[in-house]
């Protein structure tokens, strides 16, 4: 059978070798000067060597003790490691900010790296969901802080900015001349409505090409040539365009978007957040 190392006593006989001593030793690992020589002790019997050189109350590594030192710094360097890789982060302060899919690229990236960078153990949750839900759940207290999509905005809510609103499809355009015109819209899509009712106005007949609860599923439909959608200006899904004039299609208006802020959020922290927000996703962003 393998023996094991006690890395309690690995720990003394290194303490005791940077100490010089036992005594100076036993302070630094918090331990009775008794407990440091039974550790060194008992190693030195499980092994059956001299881990030190004694003179008076100098204690000096032996040869064999170098050696096993040697081991026992890198044994204790990946001992700790480990533990504080898999013992649960603490932290100063966290933030609970929630943000709608159609709006988290480009900004979110760098607001996050940004106020990493300046508040290292301060960490901000990220929920990712559909306006209406994270309405829901911010009125539910779940959240400190979220950002919306909407037409028309709310009374008393902070407007960040007003953008327009885009159609959106396949680089060779084909699915926006399609009769009856195919949308790709999940249900709770805030867009989707708005779609259908600019529609109509136009008398431009529609059908639904996708049913399901799936984002991605929706971009990957509209890039395939399969469908239209709609996005806030600059927020175009990866693999689709915006579509112009040209494609014929009816203006749809504008969106704005929102920060609902509790204001329970205090600290250094949440009015950098607060800022990052209102600079990233306001009208001069």
């Amino acid at each position: 059978m393998p023996r094991n190392l006690d890395t309690a006593a690995l720990r003394a006989i290194v303490a005791v070798a940077d100490a010089g001593g036992v005594t100076r030793a036993a302070g630094l690992l918090n331990l009775t000067q008794s407990a440091v020589s039974m550790q060194v002790r008992r190693l030195e019997e499980a092994l059956d060597v001299q881990l030190f050189n004694r003179a008076g109350r100098k204690m000096e590594p032996s040869s064999e003790g170098e050696k096993l030192i040697s081991y026992a710094r890198r044994m204790l360097a990946l001992n700790d490691e480990a533990l504080m890789r898999l013992a649960p982060q603490s932290f100063d302060a966290e933030l609970r900010l929630g943000v709608p899919y159609d709006i988290v690229a480009p900004q979110m990236p760098a607001i996050l790296r940004d106020l990493s960078l300046g508040w290292p153990r301060m960490r901000i949750n990220l929920v990712s969901s559909y306006s209406r839900t994270l309405k829901e759940k911010y009125a539910a207290g779940e959240f400190d802080m979220i950002l919306t999509t909407e037409f028309p905005p709310p009374e008393g809510v902070e407007v960040l900015a007003r953008r327009k609103l885009v159609w959106i499809g396949s680089p060779d355009q084909r699915a926006a001349q399609v009769r009856p015109l195919r949308l790709a819209f999940k249900e709770t899509c805030f867009f989707r409505p708005v779609a259908h009712a600019a529609l109509d106005a136009a008398g431009i007949p529609w059908e639904n090409a996708f049913d399901g609860d799936s984002e991605t599923v929706v971009e990957a439909t509209v890039a395939a040539g399969l469908g239209i959608s709609a996005r806030i200006e600059g927020h175009v899904a990866h693999g689709c365009v915006a579509l112009g004039p040209e494609a014929g299609l009816p203006d749809l208006g504008a969106s704005f978007i929102c920060l609902y802020d509790s204001g329970q959020a205090q600290g250094e922290l949440a009015d950098a957040l607060r800022a990052a927000l209102r600079s990233g996703y306001g009208n001069g962003a």
